[in-house]
């Protein structure tokens, strides 16, 4: 099915993509929440890590801890998601970041999640501080852990300077990537 508006033809999905765009914006939200609300989101997305059989463990051996507790992803075919968290070292926020990245491929809907970046060497800690926008797969690597909802992790066997959990509310989450995400710091202070 094809509509005709002006001299062009323009297909169905055509038009669903374009009102998609309209609809889900990759752009940062109009409201940035406040240095406080995101503290306040990071504590809650911190207890709802601990759950976790294993995870524990990993915030014990954790040079520095990057917490995006709520990661908002959309789209139909082109998708993009977009997160404010902030980064603690010794269980105090230091600096506030954005994560944002776009996806291509068969994609349908919206979905939130929530990120914890866990990094174990002073080294790596040190070298994500000072760049001014990090790239997950360009600027460094991060081992995600993907095991699935209701088993447990243990750091006997993950040995990275840089490691990953994507988690919803019933558990970590399988099946995704952080490949191609950004993380950017936030002028909050």
């Amino acid at each position: 099915m094809t509509f005709i508006v002006s001299t062009q033809r323009i297909s169905v999905p055509a038009l669903l993509f374009t009102a998609l765009i309209a609809m889900f914006p990759v752009a940062p939200p109009a409201h940035a929440a406040s240095a406080a609300e995101i503290d306040g989101e990071v504590d809650r997305a911190l207890s709802d890590f601990q759950k976790i059989d294993g995870a524990s463990a990993f915030l014990g051996i954790a040079k520095g801890v990057l917490v995006f507790p709520k990661v908002y992803k959309a789209g139909i075919g082109v998708g993009g998601e977009y997160g404010e968290g902030a980064l603690r070292v010794g269980g105090k926020t230091v600096d506030y970041y954005s994560t944002a990245a776009a996806s291509f491929g068969f994609q349908l809907g919206a979905q939130a999640k929530s990120i914890v970046v866990i990094f174990t060497e002073e080294s790596a800690l040190r070298k994500f501080r000072e760049s001014e926008g990090w790239k997950v797969g360009v600027d460094g690597s991060v081992a995600l852990v993907d095991i699935g909802v209701g088993k447990a992790v243990d750091t006997t066997n993950i040995k990275d300077p840089v490691i990953g959990f994507i988690f919803g509310q019933k558990g970590l989450m399988y099946n995704l990537t952080l490949e191609g995400s950004k993380f950017t710091r936030l002028d909050k202070k």
